[in-house]
């Protein structure tokens, strides 16, 4: 289960202006898109070669874990830097590369193909809804911002756990969890930056994505136990 983590802003207490807060989001509309291509395609090389399917749980498990929050720590170094794209576009060939193992899983299924056309259309009727949401919700959602904090850690201790039991109950458990808890996230970072909270396009992009990968490997992870059909 791939973890959420909420950045600090380091201008806390500035407010941006509405040129300022539509260039923030326009800049990350755009990397938000331009990070799907590394992710399909760190997918792809990891489906085609079966580079994941041979790790183990546990080492597959550290392995993602140290990476991810290393590349997040290197983002969150270099985000006022012109190294901060690039480095965001590694984080997500990287999560692309370890969503294959469950892609590898699910394409294994006779409708496999459609399982993850689903869970991609899922997600992206999970973010226009919420993207929609968050340009008419006047009410200030920052208090939200603890309690999905708790929320999201439960699901990744709830994860972890889960690795070593191999429980299909406990999996779609986290799985529904996680899809409410990332959905109610992307709402909540979407509103910071609508409402000038966040002024940094490349945080901002890594919130979001990490909201969208979420819902998209739980919305996954459900249809493959409920839907996936054997040959």
């Amino acid at each position: 289960m791939s973890d959420r983590i909420t950045t600090l802003d380091l201008n806390q207490g500035y407010v941006a202006s509405g040129a300022e807060r539509n260039k923030v989001l326009r800049n990350t509309y755009w990397l938000l898109a331009l990070s799907l291509i590394p992710t399909v395609l760190g997918a792809w090389i990891g489906v085609a070669t079966g580079i994941t399917q041979s790790l183990g749980s546990g080492l597959g498990l550290i392995l993602f874990l140290g990476g991810a929050f290393g590349f997040i720590y290197a983002i969150e170094k270099t985000k006022n830097s012109a190294t901060g794209v690039p480095v965001l576009l590694a984080f997500t060939f990287f999560m692309g590369l370890m969503l294959s193992r469950m892609i590898a899983m699910v394409l294994g299924f006779k409708n496999g193909p459609d399982l993850i056309m689903t869970a991609f259309g899922g997600t992206a009727g999970v973010f226009f809804v919420m993207a929609s949401l968050s340009s008419v919700i006047k009410r200030d959602l920052s208090g939200m911002g603890k309690w999905l904090f708790v929320g999201a850690l439960a699901i990744m201790v709830g994860g972890i756990i889960n690795v070593f039991v191999g429980s299909t109950a406990g999996m779609m458990a986290i799985s529904v969890l996680a899809i409410g808890v990332f959905s109610a996230y992307m709402l909540y970072d979407l509103k910071q930056i609508v409402d000038g909270g966040e002024t940094n396009y490349i945080s901002a992009t890594l919130a979001l994505y990490l909201d969208i990968i979420n819902v998209f490997q739980s919305l996954l992870a459900l249809l493959g136990i409920m839907g996936g059909e054997r040959d």
